[in-house]
């Protein structure tokens, strides 16, 4: 059985707490992710996809819930110790891909490791490889603006992955893309998982790629279901 790198307990978030107002945005969602797993949350614009991504990777803290990666318990951990779990064992990819405008694909991926404390030609290895893996490893030396939007979002995987984390978690990662360009680059994604062997969690509202993950669970009035 796979290791479960990523488990939410319980999670619950408010908005507006202290008013009249009350927002409960996620009402005691419950999620395991599993070593080598491609999970599709799907759920409407507005319904907390965001923000429950944002708890799942210690971005934001639950109200009430807990949030564990590979075991141990960190939501209610010192912003240190949560950031230290970020760099270590999350990626993160978003709906834009955040290329740093003045350096090329290859060192947009090399800098993370290198501010990790890889060497530089280790980290330029990395990056081929991760590069050769989505097909993108001939656009290396070209900067974010030479690059199709299906190649920058490519980039932006391999970046995210530089420091082998355990787990990925993308909002939207196609959603800017035109249809043909988003297979293209969901394969690649896949690709990636597979190679990896990390845990992904993959909010999107295209219910096409979401039925070619390994599970699809639903944000529902705060509760996650499956299916």
């Amino acid at each position: 059985m796979n290791e479960i790198v990523l488990r939410l307990n319980s999670v619950e978030k408010f908005y507006n707490k202290s008013l009249a107002s009350e927002i409960h945005v996620v009402r005691g969602a419950d999620l395991s992710l599993t070593a080598g797993e491609m999970v599709a949350l799907v759920a409407p614009s507005g319904a907390g996809k965001s923000t429950l991504l944002h708890m799942a990777g210690l971005l934001d803290a639950p109200d009430a819930g807990t949030v564990e990666i590979g075991g141990q318990q960190l939501s209610g951990k010192s912003d240190r110790q949560r950031t230290k779990a970020r760099r270590q064992d999350i990626g993160f990819v978003y709906q834009f891909h955040h290329l740093l405008p003045e350096f090329s694909a290859l060192e947009n991926i090399a800098l993370p490791q290198m501010a990790n404390g890889v060497g530089k030609a280790e980290a330029l290895a990395q990056g081929r490889e991760l590069l050769e893996i989505v097909g993108v490893a001939h656009r290396a030396d070209h900067r974010p603006a030479e690059l199709s939007g299906g190649e920058q979002q490519r980039v932006a995987f391999c970046r995210a992955l530089a420091n082998k984390p355990r787990i990925l978690l993308a909002d939207e990662p196609t959603g800017n893309l035109d249809p043909k360009t988003s297979d293209q680059v969901f394969d690649a994604l896949m690709t990636l998982v597979r190679e990896t062997g990390l845990a992904a969690l993959v909010a999107t509202h295209n219910m096409e790629l979401a039925a070619r993950m390994d599970r699809v669970v639903r944000l529902e009035n705060g509760l996650l279901v499956d299916g």
